[in-house]
């Protein structure tokens, strides 16, 4: 008997839950496959839903077991009694000798229409072509396929009631999320305002007392100076006693000097009597004797003018340009008059100590050298700066030597630092400026002798600037002498070495106009400062050197005066920018190019926002190797440019 399978069409699949069952199945296969979807959904829903079980799934429990799939068999007694007609209608639907027939037209739909009219049509086919048990057969398989289909339907739009139950769930939880996340912030939000409100309260609290400690320190600072000015009412006592013996003494030295000025009249009137004398005797020899005389009387002449020359005390600064002819001086009013102010007591200090026997007494020399080791030992550290302001002070304010004479030590010393300038010196200009406001603002007149000194040495620190005029120097060796060039062994220093301790000078004199310490006043602080700039831009042309002078100033400076005067300093800054240097430029000299990039780079990168090396103290006292120049060059050089003003 042949066999015909009947294939249904491919399952489909919503949720991972397949919708029809496997064409392939047998009828046993596909009850088991029920059970175990209704098992899976029963576990998967928290309301199992049950399938209604009708008894056709239990049909097959008296079929044989072996059989897989719808299988219709025709045995071949039928085939031979059917006609030719209806094997020819039959056609592909049959296959003969017992093989299987598929029927591939036929699916199952989700449509009830559809279903109905394809087993109306199955039916039809089948109760036509093979008869009535096979066709009741596909029927009741035709309607049990309908049912579960159905049933899966019904499982289907609970699963998704259940779902849509599950959404709204979470659409409610994730608003009571946002609520509770709300509640949070504002609770943090309350938190940080009564944090800041602590923090405010805390800082009020420290900077009352700051601002206590700060009374407090400056009721000590009164006390102090009180007592600070009790001790210079009874040193300036002190002073006028010291002062009045050595104006007695004065007069004894200015008596004996008259006693022997006296004494050598008298020798001389004895020798010309005693030639008066001769010369009658002898006319030949007499006349001889008078030249003789004669002569002796010239070289004596000579000696005692050469004495009285070299016992004058050293000549003002004011002996240097201010004769010379035509106008050869460039400086502004204001700055000369207080260059004259500081020269009158510069030269009444310098007379004053002539007349103490500064530079005769040996005492004195080594109280000099006392001063310079101070100086030249002081390093960038804050403690080293405390240390070595208080040692100079006290031997500016000692006793043993008159005030005065150690006042003008202190203002060489610290001068002739920018003689021959080191590394050293560059890192260390900020702390000798720190310790020179710090004996300044205790020794005020020690400020003016100090900066008549770099006046002296320096006439850019006036700032004043000197034309060379023929009529004025005979040679250029003139100038360069005036302008403050050094001659050693006859010979004028080069100009490299001129420049550097040019910008030295001005290195020291931009560190001190820039410094500010705390508890003490500094005499010539920033307000100098602006005015020497706008003082250069008004009078000072451009050259190497100008243009040297104002790069070492705003190196030093700069950084402290843009903090103090911000856009105003800005100003100048364009005013060098578009003047100072295209004047540099058109010079079209190659000495000017360092210079002159220098002073361009330092605009326009804003080297004025940094804070310069040096600037800040260090905290911590370190040690270093220093090995001091030979105080005898230092000296000379310091001195040949103090004279060649």
């Amino acid at each position: 008997m042949g066999a015909v399978k009947l294939q249904l069409p491919l399952p489909k699949n919503v949720d991972g839950v397949t919708q029809d069952p496997n064409p392939d199945f047998s009828f046993d296969a596909l009850l088991v496959e029920l059970n175990s979807i209704e098992k899976k959904l029963n576990a998967s829903s928290k309301f199992p839903i049950p399938f209604t079980k009708t008894e056709s799934r239990q049909l097959s429990a008296s079929k044989d077991n072996s059989r897989r799939g719808f299988v219709m068999q025709v045995s071949d007694d039928d085939v031979e009694d059917m006609d030719r007609d209806t094997k020819h209608e039959v056609g592909d639907h049959f296959l003969m000798g017992g093989k299987r027939f598929s029927c591939d037209e036929i699916y199952l739909s989700d449509s009830d229409q559809s279903e109905e009219g394809l087993h109306i049509e199955l039916q039809r086919d089948l109760m036509d072509k093979v008869g009535l048990v096979e066709s009741a057969l596909s029927e009741f398989t035709n309607e049990h396929q309908l049912t579960i289909a159905e049933e899966m339907r019904d499982q289907l739009s609970a699963l998704e009631a259940e779902l849509m139950d599950e959404s709204e769930k979470l659409a409610s939880t994730l608003e009571r999320v946002e609520r509770n996340t709300e509640a949070q912030r504002e609770m943090n939000r309350k938190f940080d305002m009564q944090y800041q409100r602590k923090i405010a309260e805390a800082l009020d609290d420290h900077l009352t007392a700051v601002q206590r400690d700060h009374e407090h320190k400056s009721q000590i600072e009164e006390r102090k100076i009180r007592d600070d000015a009790a001790r210079e009412e009874a040193k300036r006592k002190e002073k006028a006693l010291q002062e009045e013996k050595a104006r007695q003494e004065r007069i004894r030295a200015e008596a004996k000097v008259q006693a022997r000025l006296e004494a050598e009249r008298v020798e001389r009137e004895k020798a010309a009597a005693q030639e008066a004398e001769r010369k009658a005797a002898k006319e030949a020899a007499a006349a001889a004797e008078k030249k003789t005389s004669e002569s002796l009387t010239t070289a004596h002449s000579e000696a005692s003018k050469v004495s009285k020359e070299s016992s004058q005390p050293v000549r003002p600064i004011s002996d240097g340009p201010k004769h010379l002819a035509g106008n050869t001086i460039r400086v502004t009013e204001n700055a000369q008059k207080l260059e004259e102010k500081r020269l009158t007591v510069y030269n009444e200090i310098a007379a004053q100590n002539e007349a103490l026997g500064l530079g005769s007494n040996k005492a004195y020399r080594k109280y000099e050298m006392e001063i310079a080791r101070r100086i030249k030992t002081i390093t960038g550290s804050k403690e080293n700066v405390r240390v070595k302001a208080d040692e100079l002070l006290k031997l500016i304010s000692g006793s043993t030597c008159p005030q005065s004479i150690s006042i003008a030590m202190f203002a060489q010393k610290v001068v002739s630092l920018c003689v021959n300038p080191t590394g050293s010196f560059n890192s260390a200009v900020y702390a000798y400026a720190r310790v020179i406001v710090h004996v300044t603002s205790k020794v005020p007149l020690a400020m003016d002798i100090l900066i008549a000194e770099l006046n002296k040495v320096c006439i850019y620190t006036v700032p004043k600037y000197i034309i060379y005029s023929e009529a004025a120097f005979q040679t250029k060796e003139a100038y360069y002498k005036a302008i403050g060039y050094a001659e050693e062994d006859g010979k004028i220093e080069s100009t490299d070495s001129y420049v550097d301790h040019l910008s030295a000078y001005m290195k020291l004199y931009g560190a001190l106009v820039q410094t500010e310490v705390d508890g003490c006043q500094n005499l010539h602080g920033l307000r100098e400062g602006w005015a020497w700039i706008a003082r250069f831009l008004n009078v000072f042309p451009a050259n190497l050197y100008t243009a040297a002078a104002l790069q070492a100033f705003l190196e030093m400076a700069g950084f402290a005066l843009h903090r103090r005067y911000k856009t105003q300093f800005r100003k100048l800054l364009d005013v060098i920018a578009k003047d100072f240097l295209p004047a540099l430029k058109d010079r079209g000299d190659a000495t000017l190019m360092k210079v002159t990039v220098n002073l361009r780079s330092y605009i326009e990168s804003n080297q004025f926002l940094n804070e310069p090396e040096g600037w800040r103290l260090r905290n911590s006292l370190e040690s270093h190797n220093f090995t001091p120049d030979s105080d005898h060059d230092q000296q000379y050089r310091y001195q040949q440019n103090r004279y060649h003003y």
